[in-house]
């Protein structure tokens, strides 16, 4: 008998699927990110993107307002970017950390996949409107 998040799990899309497992993985990123420079104010707020993408995934995944949640979190994601690069001003890929390497592209990814759903839960709602 499947439980009640796996059966969840497999009616999201492919693409719901991948948002969410890009999700989760920076927030990984920033939550060991976060613990590892603390005290330090960074720490905290890498901490704080980390529960800012947990809540994120909870709220999509419990359907609860999933438009605003997914036009939401392409400028939270986005800021994440742009935070990043202002704070380390990376001149060439030699001063990019390992851990940027991997997060920034699942990020850029990230921000990709929820325009997508953004867009597909515009047109679902506008398909309901009309009927």
């Amino acid at each position: 008998m499947k439980s009640n998040a796996s059966g969840h799990w497999q009616s999201l899309t492919r693409v719901e699927q991948s948002a969410v497992v890009l999700a989760v993985v920076t927030g990984i990123v920033h939550l060991a990110l976060g613990i590892g420079a603390l005290p330090d104010p960074l720490g905290v707020a890498a901490i704080l993107a980390a529960v800012g993408f947990g809540v994120g995934i909870v709220l999509y995944a419990l359907d609860y307002r999933r438009r605003l949640v997914l036009a939401l979190g392409v400028p939270f994601v986005a800021a994440q970017v742009a935070l990043w690069y202002v704070l380390n001003e990376p001149s060439n890929l030699g001063e990019i950390s390992p851990m940027a390497a991997l997060d920034k592209p699942v990020q850029l990814a990230l921000i990709s996949l929820l325009i997508i759903l953004y867009r597909r839960e515009s047109h679902l709602r506008i398909d309901r409107n009309n009927r």
